[in-house]
């Protein structure tokens, strides 16, 4: 016999992992080491195939983000980021402050900048990951928009959104808000 008093409207409700099970499940064997996956809200999500367009602009930016940042900053590419324990993302690019990342993933106080480079998955960065990345602190987001073409600038996060949103259709230099005197130059970035 069931309890009548239990609250029926939480029921079902999905299983979140936490980041410790995730990376358990590849130890096992029950995701493949390269599966194209990140954990978002507790949720495997799979990542899209890596377009030829993609790739270019993500090569792109890292070169640009390496020459306007040399040394004070890392310039990780499609490196997790341990959000908390439910969320580890896998940007396109992610300008660190400077240090050894070999035993723990960067975390949401060692990020400086933050790149999505989105075609098929805009909806999902714009509207889910954006959110997250604000929620989380992370100070400033670029969402590289493939669609349209556009840079979506992302600064002042407050709970789940950001208070300042810049749409740049045709991006120049812009300032790297956490490295004053930092800009990179992003003239022609889509110009294929």
């Amino acid at each position: 016999m069931t309890d009548m008093n239990a609250n029926t409207d939480t029921w079902p409700r999905p299983h979140r992992l936490t980041v410790e099970e995730y990376y358990r499940m590849a130890e096992v064997g029950l995701l493949a080491h390269d599966a194209r996956v990140e954990l978002i809200e507790g949720e495997i999500i799979d990542m899209a195939p890596i377009g030829s367009r993609h790739a270019e602009v993500v090569d792109r930016l890292g070169k640009r983000l390496h020459a306007a940042t040399g040394e004070v900053a890392t310039v990780g590419v499609q490196r997790p980021v341990r959000l908390d324990s439910r969320s580890e993302p896998q940007p396109d690019l992610v300008l660190l402050k400077p240090r050894s990342y070999a035993n723990a993933h960067p975390t949401p106080r060692d990020v400086l900048l933050l790149i999505e480079v989105s075609d098929s998955t805009l909806r999902f960065d714009r509207d889910t990951k954006v959110a997250l990345y604000a929620r989380h602190g992370i100070a400033e987001v670029w969402l590289v928009d493939l669609v349209t073409p556009a840079l979506h600038v992302f600064r002042h996060p407050s709970n789940n959104h950001y208070r300042d949103v810049t749409r740049i259709d045709a991006p120049g230099r812009i300032q790297v808000t956490a490295l004053p005197g930092i800009a990179v130059d992003l003239t022609g970035l889509f110009e294929f």
